[in-house]
């Protein structure tokens, strides 16, 4: 599988795949779009007969004169107008099915990306851009469903359009006929050639618009942080840098799928010139009627539409397969193993948690966690500190299943967790990490996130029991206050202990606290350290925090370096120690 934002040159094998999949993806509409290229196809034979019609009018005006048979005339007027009438609904009911078969589609596809991003596990997240994602989910399907919608009516009307004129030309002169069909091949050739070149310029595009996406991402999430170090200048080139590769790649395939159309032109126009001069030939000899000249002027001038629109769909078509290559290759990731069956499940969890000979390493090669062994006692509140790349997050994530152990097992009241749902284990925790999440919505609806089932009364307990109720109150409408997109219209500390709070009502039995009062003062450090006594008393909880002083009171501190268990005990037995630990929590206070 490629990785995104890599070329693949336009190799056949992506194309193939990205039709194959498209081909597969519109299975369950393929009666609506069947019947809309019926009417389409009907549409087109009604307006087959115009032309004809046309001629005949003609005809009649021409052998009649002068006393011209204005009663035969109009009667093929009128057919005539009926005709377009009937071509005109045929065509408007097509578009309208059509239409809904593209909105219902393009809602099925965003279902399906967002029900695989919740499948996917997270090694995935840690390795693609968030923004290259999105743009998969809003601009690939954008233009996968706009161009399904427009090219699906148009190739199925010009190819009846182009049989059907055919027949009608071959039926009033084959040697005209044998003239206009003659630049068909040449046309389809050489639009051939071009269309196979301009390909590997679409994927470049659609990759280069995904890296786009995740750099504006980025920089608008860090704006704060470019500003402060006056970076807006480097940002503003490695943007421009992007931008340019974008702008580059779509002029490149615009420009080379915009040479189908001339170069169709071209050769559909020397046949017309010919058949002009042939046919004008052919009325003086009396092989042919001026009436049958001008139906026939008529149907090469659209025998020449279908050809010259069907040249003209190449770009369309090209950045179909392009945004269909990447939304399927996403849709084609590998997700997270099933759970084994039958799972096992805990009915009354106690907490003990015991890492068993754990080893683990994230690209299978450099071991993060070696031979990892702890147990850990119901109600245990256990601290993990240790250097940065220590592999304190790592143990975490191994704990969660967010990965699994390349080596020994965890289990969880004696119950190892790989033989568990994964549901069932995180619901086993509350996580209050140290970036703190709340989403657009009310207090009252992000402290509700953890349990959808709780009341305002519950909510408003969980507050209290964090000492966090003041701080909501005191919000402009307290609970009810609507948290921007941002979380800008409150503080880094009230988010954080919104988050507590958040934990606190959906009241697991068992805590994660990550560096959680890292981003904070000391003031609300205290209340947020407070808050952690009192939602951790009687459960057992793991802490991970960089400033060792929150977490002295610990009934266990795991110290770890280099993905192991270097010394373990309490705060007053490591400073004994006088090890590593001690050599951490000096360098912590040597200021002080």
């Amino acid at each position: 599988m490629e990785r995104h934002g890599e070329t693949n040159g336009g190799k056949a094998k992506n194309t193939k795949f990205a039709f194959h999949e498209f081909s597969h993806s519109v299975k369950p509409y393929i009666i609506p779009i069947i019947f809309s290229v019926l009417l389409a196809v009907g549409s087109a034979i009604l307006g087959l007969f115009i032309p004809k019609l046309l001629g005949d009018m003609t005809n009649i005006a021409v052998n009649s004169y002068p006393e011209i048979d204005f009663g035969a005339i109009s009667s093929k007027a009128i057919t005539v107008i009926v005709l377009f009438l009937s071509s005109a609904a045929l065509n408007y009911a097509q578009a309208f099915i059509l239409a809904v078969v593209s909105a219902n589609y393009t809602k099925d596809l965003r279902e399906k990306i967002i029900d695989k991003i919740s499948k996917l596990p997270i090694s995935y997240f840690d390795k693609h851009k968030f923004g290259d994602t999105l743009s998969r989910m809003t601009n690939d399907v954008d233009v996968l469903t706009t161009s399904m919608s427009q090219e699906i009516a148009d190739i199925s009307l010009s190819l009846t359009i182009l049989i059907g004129v055919m027949i009608m030309m071959l039926s009033i002169s084959v040697p005209l006929s044998l003239v206009s069909f003659v630049v068909v091949p040449i046309s389809v050739l050489v639009v051939g050639k071009i269309t196979k070149f301009a390909q590997k310029y679409f994927r470049e595009q659609q990759n280069t618009l995904g890296v786009l996406n995740s750099r504006i991402e980025e920089d608008y999430a860090g704006l704060i942080i470019i500003k402060a170090n006056a970076y807006e200048d480097d940002a503003k080139e490695s943007f421009d840098i992007t931008n340019k590769k974008l702008a580059k790649a779509a002029t490149k395939a615009q420009i080379f799928s915009s040479l189908s159309f001339p170069v169709t032109h071209i050769f559909t126009n020397l046949g017309y010139i010919a058949i002009c001069i042939l046919g004008g030939g052919m009325v003086i000899d009396g092989r042919i009627t001026i009436g049958s000249l001008q139906a026939f002027i008529q149907y090469v001038s659209r025998f020449n539409r279908p050809i010259t629109e069907i040249a003209s769909t190449t770009a369309t078509i090209q950045s179909l397969l392009a945004a269909s290559e990447r939304i399927f290759e996403f849709l084609a990731e590998p997700e997270e193993a099933k759970d084994i069956e039958p799972t096992l499940a805990i009915s009354d969890v106690k907490g003990a948690v015991e890492f068993n000979n754990v080893s683990f390493s994230y690209d299978g090669k450099t071991p993060i966690i070696k031979d990892f062994s702890v147990k850990v006692a119901p109600g245990t509140n256990v601290a993990i500190v240790g250097p940065t790349g220590a592999g304190k997050t790592t143990i975490i994530n191994l704990l969660m299943r967010f990965y699994e152990p390349s080596a020994g097992e965890i289990l969880i009241d004696n119950t190892p967790i790989s033989k568990m749902k994964r549901s069932d284990v995180r619901q086993l925790f509350g996580m209050v990490l140290q970036d703190t999440w709340l989403f657009s919505g009310s207090v009252e609806e992000n402290l509700r996130y953890g349990r959808k089932d709780a009341t305002l009364a519950d909510i408003k307990a969980a507050a209290k029991f964090c000492n966090i109720e003041h701080i909501i109150e005191a919000l402009p409408h307290g609970y009810k206050t609507v948290i921007s997109e941002d979380s800008d219209n409150i503080s880094a500390g009230e988010k954080q202990l919104l988050t507590i709070a958040r934990a606190m009502v959906a009241n697991p039995p068992m805590m994660i606290l990550d560096e959680a009062t890292s981003n904070v003062d000391t003031r609300t450090e205290h209340l947020i350290q407070k808050s952690f006594d009192k939602i951790t008393e009687g459960r057992t909880s793991f802490v991970i925090a960089h400033r060792l002083s929150t977490i002295r009171n610990a009934d266990l501190i795991l110290v770890m370096k280099d993905g192991e268990i270097v010394e373990q005990g309490n705060h007053e037995k490591l400073l004994k120690l006088n090890g590593f630990y001690a050599e951490l929590y000096n360098s912590q206070f040597a200021d002080n």
